[in-house]
């Protein structure tokens, strides 16, 4: 039985999927000749580890215990009466993470929402570890601090970072490495955006739309999150440095759907939804009838060729993959030298903490033939 050793960093929705994924897969991974061992979890205040890291690990009950106490947004310090697990401060997990490192190989799994942890992945990978990200923030740094991730691409996994589970990353690795000529994506790469220009379509408003979207969970909190166009920028400069080029989020155009005036640090999020989102009705609906006049739809999207990365509202043909996607999926067309005229389409759920967390499971075994 090959066992692959782990330490998982973020307990929100997706870490926890994980966990549990590990914990349910055991029977499949056991007829795959492989065991995962975590032994190491850390969420924002606490990195707990097992006594022993070189043999003992935290037994899925503890596990579940774990995904439990994280379920009622309770600290990881409520874990350390149980006696299994030796408990660190957040301040000292990087430098206990690398010390680990320096003894034994492991998979690192990011599953947190911190920019911090980019030097301590970095810092494994040089040791001979490997890491796995859900997290985007450590791949859209400084370009400088991006390259020294990828010293050694194999021991990198990152799909679940673009369209969670959906092969878009592994897809383009495949086509670049076979030495295909990638000459455009684009990509819809927000379910909430998604389903908000979608349901234009139908002659909604688009404030009606945006609270629609918010009442169905398709939001964050304060919907000017999606509504920025950040997110998509940052799954699009992932897309564009595997392309190859030294891009950085001031070289990408993004368009945000509201005005600076109606930022989080001008405007309440009450004062935007009463007040400020109706106020935007009229021009995209201006921009709906022009692209209707054209034969085409608006869409969302990114729009990545040569080393131009733009973010924002695009006409459309009706018929293609962005054009003809309802609801809340991701869709990227990939336009090649292989694919010139037909592009490579890749659509599906793009978000969600099963369907993330699946895709960074998928990752981490993508990595057993590096563990003897």
């Amino acid at each position: 039985m090959k066992t692959i050793p782990v330490i998982l960093l973020g307990c929100g929705g997706v870490g926890r999927k994980v966990l549990e994924h590990i914990v349910s897969c055991r029977q499949i991974h056991a007829k795959m000749g492989i065991r995962l061992r975590v032994f190491g979890i850390g969420d924002s205040k606490s990195f707990l580890v097992a006594p022993d890291v070189l043999s003992m690990e935290f037994d899925d009950e503890f596990l579940k215990y774990i995904c439990q106490i994280k379920s009622s947004s309770l600290s990881l310090d409520k874990c350390i009466e149980s006696g299994k697990c030796e408990a660190f401060s957040s301040s000292e997990a990087m430098t206990k993470v690398t010390n680990i490192a320096a003894r034994l190989g492991f998979v690192l799994v990011d599953c947190s929402a911190s920019a911090e942890t980019v030097g301590v992945i970095s810092e494994v990978v040089k040791l001979g570890c490997c890491a796995v990200l859900a997290n985007k923030k450590p791949l859209t740094c400084s370009m400088e601090e991006f390259e020294k991730l990828f010293l050694q691409p194999r021991r990198m996994k990152h799909e679940s970072t673009v369209g969670a589970g959906l092969p878009i990353i592994a897809s383009l690795n495949r086509l670049i490495s076979s030495g295909d000529t990638i000459k455009l994506i684009i990509g819809s790469l927000s379910g909430t955006l998604g389903y908000v220009m979608s349901e234009l379509e139908n002659g909604k408003p688009f404030s009606e739309v945006v609270k629609a979207a918010k009442g169905l969970g398709y939001t964050e909190p304060d919907p000017r999150d999606d509504l920025s166009g950040m997110d998509v920028a940052r799954k699009a400069l992932i897309l564009s440095r595997l392309l190859g080029y030294r891009t950085d989020m001031n070289n990408i155009s993004i368009e945000s759907l509201y005005p600076a005036e109606m930022g989080p640090d001008v405007m309440s999020l009450e004062d935007f939804l009463a007040n400020g989102l109706p106020l935007l009705d009229s021009d995209i609906k201006e921009r709906i009838n022009k692209a209707s006049s054209n034969g085409k739809v608006l869409r969302y999207v990114c729009l990545i060729q040569n080393s131009r990365c733009n973010i924002g509202i695009q006409e459309v043909e009706k018929d293609s993959a962005s054009g003809l996607l309802k609801g809340s999926d991701n869709v990227v067309e990939i336009y090649s030298r292989c694919y010139e005229v037909r592009p490579l389409v890749i659509q599906g759920a793009g978000a969600g903490n099963d369907t993330t967390a699946a895709g960074v499971l998928a990752d981490i075994l993508d990595l057993q033939d590096l563990f003897p």
